[in-house]
């Protein structure tokens, strides 16, 4: 069996309309308190969303993503769906950082390796 050391974790789905934000963030901490690195991509026009800061609803995910950041798990935003929906950098929360859509390309490379692992939620 092939011991697995990074985990990718794609969000594209809407946030405050299923599971998968929840189960994005769930998976990430856990993965990362087990020792393994985690990068977790928010990607299409809705998943992006999950990066903005000073959201509104239910659950609060800012606290949740702040807790994954906290414990180093690296959150990318792909720019062709942040420029769709005209959402800024600055509108970002910290610890989320904009990536090139050849940089998410590239990921889906680099994880398609012996011990590393993709989930798209």
């Amino acid at each position: 069996m092939v011991k697995v050391n990074k985990v990718l974790l794609l969000l594209k789905n809407m946030v405050y309309e299923s599971t998968s934000p929840q189960e994005t963030l769930r998976f990430a901490s856990y993965y990362r308190k087990k020792g393994l690195e985690v990068v977790v991509v928010l990607w299409g026009p809705m998943g992006v969303i999950l990066g903005k800061k000073n959201k509104h609803g239910s659950p609060d995910y800012e606290s949740k993503m702040q807790k994954c950041i906290d414990l180093g798990v690296q959150f990318k935003c792909c720019e062709l769906a942040t420029t769709m929906i005209g959402l800024k950098e600055e509108e970002l929360m910290p610890g989320v950082k904009i990536v090139h859509s050849n940089e998410v390309a590239d990921m889906f490379l680099e994880f398609r390796e012996e011990g590393q692992l993709i989930i798209s939620l």
